[in-house]
């Protein structure tokens, strides 16, 4: 990393420190998130006095997550509990997505807003460096947001789930989901969102293209809990090399689009 790419980073650091807000949906969906699988698999059964072992809705599900090495130690209320907490950590990734989304695309149109942005086109800086600092920026929050939740999650079902559910997800799938497919699918929407920005005038037309990353996200949740996709490490992978891809054709795009000229030709 260069001076210069470290000196607009803390700049980017600095102005996230002036308006927190810009970080507040991010949040507030991660908050959401987390609670939604403890409300399910702790909360419903503890009112109804249930048990989610004897729902025959879940039982294809479960019968499928049971076939996993790591499972087979769980009692059946176990089980179901951690197959619950499994698929909601896809959940997890929507909070990162939004704050990559809401970031990158206040300190891009913040800038222009502020008349920030176009002496600092002006400069010798390079767009690569430019670009570095803007991802970096938003990038680096998400990831901490991610860690943050990810062990409020652990501690929660430590707490309250049954015994050895917390164990469940520290396992290398959900690891790959959080820390691999989770900061992908961030960098993506962050990327999409720095793109729109180059061209528009509102930040919130500019996240609203991270609609594109989480209507996947969220049917990916949908086939995991009718039991149609069991998200195994394999399969993890493979979604994040695509997410790869997608990374390289989008910091490739961001970089034709931030083209110097043209940003502050249409920007005046």
């Amino acid at each position: 990393m260069t001076d210069r790419v470290r000196a607009l980073l803390a700049k980017e650091f600095a102005d996230l420190r002036r308006n927190p807000g810009v970080f507040i949906p991010a949040v507030l969906t991660s908050l959401m998130s987390l609670a939604l699988p403890f409300f399910v698999a702790v909360v419903v059964p503890a009112v109804t006095g249930e048990r989610l072992s004897s729902s025959g809705d879940l039982q294809l599900a479960t019968e499928m997550f049971r076939s996993l090495p790591w499972t087979r130690t769980l009692d059946p209320e176990a089980a179901v509990q951690a197959f619950i907490f499994q698929q909601f950590l896809v959940m997890l990734v929507v909070g990162p997505v939004a704050a990559s989304m809401s970031t990158a695309a206040y300190s891009v149109i913040g800038e222009k807003q502020a008349r920030t942005l176009e002496p600092l086109l002006a400069t010798p800086l390079a767009t690569a460096e430019l670009l570095a600092a803007k991802v970096l920026g938003s990038f680096l929050p998400a990831l901490v947001l991610t860690l943050v939740i990810f062990v409020l999650l652990l501690a929660g079902a430590a707490m309250f789930a049954q015994p050895g559910v917390h164990l469940a997800l520290l396992t290398p799938q959900s690891l790959v989901v959080v820390f691999v497919a989770g900061p992908l699918a961030s960098l993506a929407a962050l990327q999409m969102a720095v793109c729109v920005s180059s061209r528009a005038n509102d930040a919130r037309g500019a996240q609203q293209i991270g609609v594109i990353i989480i209507l996947p996200i969220a049917g990916l949740l949908v086939a995991q809990v009718i039991g149609n996709v069991i998200l195994t490490v394999w399969v993890t992978m493979a979604i994040s090399a695509g997410l790869v891809v997608l990374n390289a054709g989008l910091l490739w795009l961001a970089v034709v689009l931030f083209d110097r000229e043209s940003v502050l030709t249409r920007w005046r």
